[in-house]
């Protein structure tokens, strides 16, 4: 199975922007709680907390994935896209398939692990 380079980076295209759309939806979400009670039931205003702490959580995993899809673009600008990081060697499709991000082959993952 060959890598069809092309469709994947448009892949991490559309990846890179749905998580930058997610972003600042959960910035958005994560804003500042007013505590006033008198404008808000005290458990409207637990309900708000905890979702500004979900929010805060998904913007926790989401800023790390934005890097690694920015990284693998850059990696496909570079002509280094497809290349395990640590070997250099060519990596697996099923790999790059499932994870366009990927950045190391399976050899190299199972042995950091």
């Amino acid at each position: 199975m060959d890598i069809d380079l092309e469709r994947l980076r448009e892949r991490l295209q559309v990846e890179l922007s749905k998580t930058i759309e997610a972003i600042q939806q959960a910035r958005q979400s994560s804003a500042p709680v007013e505590l006033d009670q008198s404008s808000m039931g005290r458990v409207s205003r637990n309900a708000a907390l905890q979702q500004q702490a979900l929010a805060q959580g998904l913007l926790d995993r989401l800023a790390p994935r934005q890097r690694k899809l920015s990284a693998a673009l850059d990696r496909c600008e570079a002509g280094s896209y497809g290349l395990c990081c640590a070997c250099r060697g060519g990596m697996e499709p099923e790999r790059l398939n499932a994870d366009p991000a990927a950045v190391f082959c399976q050899e190299c993952v199972t042995e950091r692990q």
